[in-house]
Parts: C-alpha cells; structure tokens; sequence
C-alpha cells in the first residue's frame, strides 16, 4: 500500500462519515416535520360529545 492510497482512503472514509452525518440531520428534521404535522392533527380533531350524567350508570341484565 503506498503513502497515496492512504491519502484517498483517508478523504473517502470522512467523506462517507460527512455524508452519513447529513443523512442522520436530514432524517431528524423529517422526523421532526412528521411529529410537528401529527401533533397539529390530533389538536384539530373535535372534542367528543360527553353523555349526560344518568347514562351509563347501571347495566339491565334482565331478558
């Protein structure tokens, strides 16, 4: 192996570890996009209709 193989593996390798440090940032923001959408959903669905204060408080059990 000569000194100019060891140069250009050496460039290589923190060219794939700066590539690898890009796609981890860009996942984590299209994580965050995703959560940031998700959450403004479950705000925009309606509150549920609550039932009045005599229903569901005994069980007919006679057929």
């Amino acid at each position: 192996m000569d000194v100019g193989s060891i140069g250009s593996l050496s460039t290589a390798l923190s060219q794939a570890r700066t590539g690898d440090a890009v796609a981890v940032l860009v996942m984590k923001k299209a994580m965050d996009v995703q959560a940031q959408s998700a959450l403004q959903l479950l705000q925009a669905l309606p509150q549920p209709a609550s039932n009045p204060a005599n229903l569901g408080n005994s069980v007919d059990v006679r057929a």
